[in-house]
Order: structure tokens, then sequence, then C-alpha cells
């Protein structure tokens, strides 16, 4: 028998399909939204705030400004939206190990991995989105930053690689429940607490943590490094072109990791 041939366009279809219904469902707790929306809103407003009050008292930070610094706030909310929306389904998936029901996804002809991850779809991100959009224009302007085909291309570039990032490493993280017993919750919190520190620039931290969030936890690369391309051309650096291919070689490590894992799962043994 002749094996069918599955691309994007099938994918992208089933993917369709999966959303439509995790909307609806989404829809029918229309409060539960309201209230999950307002709150990400706030914390995002919350953010702002804290830039603006720390400037208020210290002109510059290792001689980075305030618009300079928000434009990195902005940036960063931006790059996060995709593992928001996407990829908010890791932080079900020690629950769905325990009680057995991620076995239903390992029988289904369709890559496991999609299949897991597109049952759900965070919409909340969205407004994270249109805030960070907000944030950027505002900052750009107050900047003074060009607005030319280099600055354009290279910022959606870079906000595109910067996404690729922090996929990587919450699909790592969550990918330590096919391994670990427990405690993966709290190892998946900790790694996105990390995103908070993506907001400053990298040369305030000291060398350790420098090396730290350019190498081990590549955090610098959700804010910092690509956007040095359009608010200082000057400063750029090999790390700044390596950001879309360092982004996509991590993702597809993290997405083989976490195959790997599910590969082996067996049930819950009982």
């Amino acid at each position: 028998m002749k094996k069918e041939k599955r691309g994007f366009a099938y994918y992208a279809h089933i993917y369709k399909m999966i959303l439509l219904q995790d909307l609806k469902s989404k829809m029918s707790y229309r409060s539960d939204f309201i209230i999950s929306t307002v709150g990400i809103l706030f914390t995002d407003i919350a953010g702002f705030i804290s830039f603006w009050i720390l400037f208020q008292n210290f002109p510059e930070i290792k001689g980075w400004h305030y618009y300079e610094v928000l434009f990195l706030y902005g940036f960063s909310l931006m790059a996060m939206t995709p593992v928001q929306c996407f990829f908010d389904n890791n932080w079900n998936l020690m629950e769905a190990l325990y009680t057995g029901n991620f076995i239903k996804y390992c029988f289904r002809p369709i890559n496991l991995f999609f299949y897991f991850i597109s049952e759900v779809f965070d919409i909340k991100g969205v407004g994270q989105f249109i805030f960070g959009v907000i944030t950027v224009v505002y900052s750009w302007n107050k900047l003074g930053i060009l607005l030319s085909f280099r600055n354009i291309a290279g910022f959606l570039v870079g906000v595109i690689s910067a996404s690729l990032f922090m996929i990587a490493i919450m699909n790592f993280a969550a990918s330590a429940s096919f391994w670990m017993s427990g405690g993966t919750s709290q190892l998946m919190i900790l790694m996105f607490k990390f995103k908070d520190y993506a907001r400053y620039p990298i040369k305030i931290f000291n060398r350790v943590f420098q090396i730290i969030f350019t190498f081990i936890i590549p955090i610098g690369f959700m804010a910092y490094y690509p956007s040095l391309y359009v608010i200082r051309p000057e400063e750029v650096t090999l790390l700044t072109y390596l950001t879309p291919i360092y982004g996509i070689v991590l993702v597809y490590f993290s997405y083989r990791v976490w195959m790997k894992g599910a590969r082996q799962y067996s049930g819950t043994g009982s």
C-alpha cells in the first residue's frame, strides 16, 4: 500500500479544525476568558510602569536609556506571543502523562507533537502581542529610528527568530516530564520566569550571567541581540546575525528531545 503523503497543507487543515473546536470551547466560558485577558493586560502594564518608575530615578542603566529598554520590553512581548498562543499545552503535559490521557495521542496517524500542541490555542496571547506592538511603535518613534526597509525587515526577522528561543526553552522544560516523576511544573515556571530578564540589555549583567543568558539559557536572543540591529546597529555582533540559525537549530533539537520522550511513553503502568 502506498503511504499517504502529508505535507503542510494537510497539517494546516487539521490545525484549523482543531483550533475552531478549541475556540468554541473557550467562548463557552467567556467570563473566564475576559478575566484572564484583563489579568495578562494588567501584568504587561505593570511591566511598563516599573520601567517608568525605574528611569525616573536613574536616567540610564550602563548607557541604556528609557526608550531603548522599553523597546526591548515590547520586542520581548511580541517574541513571547507564539509560545503563549500555540505551545501553551506544554503546561498540561505532566498531568496528561500522570493521568494516562497522553496515550490517546500515540494512536493517531499524525505527528504526535503536532497533535498534542495543537489541541490548545491561548487566544489571550493576542492581547499581549498587541500591547507589545504598541510599546515598540511608541519607543521606535521616541528613538527616532528610520522607518526603512532595512530596519523593518531586520525587526520582523528578529522577532520571528527571537520567538524560537522561548519555544525551545519551554519544549525542553516540558519534555523533562517524560523522565521526571515530579517537579516538572516548578521547572517550567522557573524557565518561564527567565523571560523577565529578556527585557533588559545583556550588558547590564556581570560576565557570568552574560555567558549563561547567551549560551546556556539563551534569553539574550529573545530581545537584546536581535534588537541591536535596529536600535544600536553600530553594536551589532555576529550573534545578532546568527540568531535565526541558532533559533532554528535549538527548536529542532528541543522537538527531537520531546519526541524521544514521547516515543518511550507506555502509559501509567496501572
